[in-house]
């Protein structure tokens, strides 16, 4: 089905003469809070934005295909890995620009200028708050027998996984990442299933102790309008772990401009626009991921969570290891 759309997407769009004043996005992001930013970019700069939808795989292969005529301008993920293999791949353009320069700590952006983040998300352990008096305080612990029968987690076909399981390649090699995910695997409350905050759910209704998620789902449990959410979030506490060593695994939404674009400019202004304070903040309060600027003040809900640690060092490392992170999943059986 993601296929058909976005071959009739790229259909209509080809349709649609280029203007000066127009922005054709790839973009595997599904949240609402992006169209009242694409709303305000063009509300403030004139520009219209133009989405085709697909997965991370789909989009780089149809940006592969359009090579020799580029049909979109910016290319946007939710993972630094794609990002990494597009530009590996000579599908993107560094940026050039001084004002993103500087504007991000270091490590968070590509060194060669070819993508930015957007939004930045830690991968934090939770946990049963009356049924788990010694937590786990590191991935590694996750793995402990220990907790046999007690984790929850979601399938390994998830990119958050992925690039999980990747950062710990990066951090400690094959021999480690191995016995992590079988350890993993042999200490699951039930088989994958759901997203993050099916996780969290599971929790509250005691099928499992001890689960991982993204960040921000915390926070759209927090905002959820299900009264179950909200209590769900109440049932649970939050770890950040590793912060004695390398830190939290964190990753980012984020684009770059595709190598060719005929509206190179409009990608950059956006590049800008969504990286400015003001957007950093609106995003903080919409989805609840974490600002990528420096110097913007988390909200309340955040600052709820603690303050962490990122590791920022395997950051970019992520690509090179994901082949060999999804080899090591199937190898083991963690579905």
């Amino acid at each position: 089905m993601k296929t058909t759309l976005l071959t009739l997407a790229i259909a209509t769009l080809g349709l649609v003469p280029i203007s000066a004043a127009e922005l054709r996005i790839y973009t595997e992001r599904h949240y609402d809070a992006d169209l009242k930013v694409f709303e305000r970019f063009t509300a403030e700069s004139g520009i219209e934005v133009k989405l085709v939808k697909a997965g991370a795989n789909e989009l780089i292969a149809r940006i592969e295909s359009e090579k020799a005529s580029p049909q979109a301008d910016l290319l946007v993920t939710v993972d630094a890995a794609t990002l990494d293999r597009a530009a590996t791949a000579g599908l993107l353009q560094p940026h050039g620009s001084e004002a993103l320069a500087g504007r991000f700590p270091a490590g968070l952006a590509a060194a060669d200028g070819t993508w930015v983040p957007f939004t930045m998300r830690a991968r934090v352990i939770v946990h049963a708050k009356d049924r788990v008096e010694n937590p786990p305080t590191t991935y590694a612990d996750l793995a402990d027998p220990r907790f046999r029968g007690n984790i929850l987690i979601r399938s390994s076909t998830s990119p958050y996984n992925q690039s999980l399981l990747a950062s710990i390649l990066a951090a400690d090699g094959p021999e480690v990442a191995t016995a992590w995910a079988t350890g993993v695997k042999n200490n699951m409350a039930r088989p994958p299933q759901g997203g993050d905050r099916d996780q969290v759910r599971a929790i509250a209704l005691g099928l499992g102790d001890i689960a991982v998620t993204n960040s921000y789902y915390l926070g759209l449990l927090a905002t959820s309008e299900d009264p179950k959410d909200r209590a769900a979030l109440d049932a649970i506490r939050i770890v950040f772990p590793n912060q004695s060593d390398r830190g939290t695994h964190i990753n980012i939404s984020g684009g770059g401009i595709i190598k060719g674009a005929a509206n190179s400019a409009e990608a950059l202004k956006f590049m800008e626009f969504v990286t400015s304070p003001e957007v950093q903040a609106l995003y903080q309060t919409l989805t609840a991921e974490f600002a990528v600027t420096k110097d913007i003040e988390p909200t309340e809900i955040q600052k709820s969570w603690g303050s962490f640690k990122p590791d920022f060092t395997n950051l970019h490392q992520l690509a090179e290891n994901t082949e060999e992170a999804i080899k090591i999943f199937n190898l083991v059986g963690w579905q």
